[in-house]
């Protein structure tokens, strides 16, 4: 399934993307020439005029952009291990107790020690996707991992200093 996203240039305005969702609502991000933005949810009687509209900061466009990624990631793995055979997906939450709190992500030689890989790190609402060494992990990530049922487990062991 493919999703059709429309450019549209407002000229003097800014620059509006366009998404029809499955049950036909259009949903539009103006992005205004100030760099201010807004959320548009077209009414369901006339598609070119808007029903509500939403102003967001870049603090608020951000974390938005996360929750739904990491949505997204977290719904797309789930997919891939029940279509892949001897893959599995875990979630470890890093304790303060662990030895790798306030240390970058590369410290716990994941994929060398356990042939698993940390693909994302969930942290207050938002999600940090394809995480790298240098990323420092903190009291209460969540780390979503990818790999063997036996890996996932020593993955966990590791991190929780075990």
């Amino acid at each position: 399934m493919s999703v059709h996203v429309e450019r549209a240039e407002l000229p003097g305005i800014g620059i509006r993307h366009d998404l029809e969702t499955d049950a036909g609502r259009r949903l539009s991000v103006v992005t205004f020439r100030d760099g201010g933005r807004e959320l548009a949810i077209a009414d369901a009687q006339d598609p070119d005029r808007a029903a509500d509209t939403v102003a967001l900061s870049d603090e608020e466009a951000t974390a938005l952009s996360e929750v739904l990624g990491g949505s997204v990631i977290l719904t797309q793995l789930a997919g891939l291990r029940d279509q892949v055979d001897g893959l599995s997906t875990r979630q470890i939450t890093l304790h303060a107790d662990s030895p790798f709190a306030d240390r970058p992500l590369g410290d716990t030689r994941a994929r060398t020690r356990t042939r698993c890989s940390i693909v994302a790190i969930v942290r207050s609402g938002g999600v940090s996707p394809a995480p790298g060494p240098d990323d420092t992990l903190r009291v209460g990530d969540t780390l979503v991992c990818v790999g063997t049922s036996e890996g996932l487990q020593q993955l966990a062991d590791i991190v929780d200093g075990a």
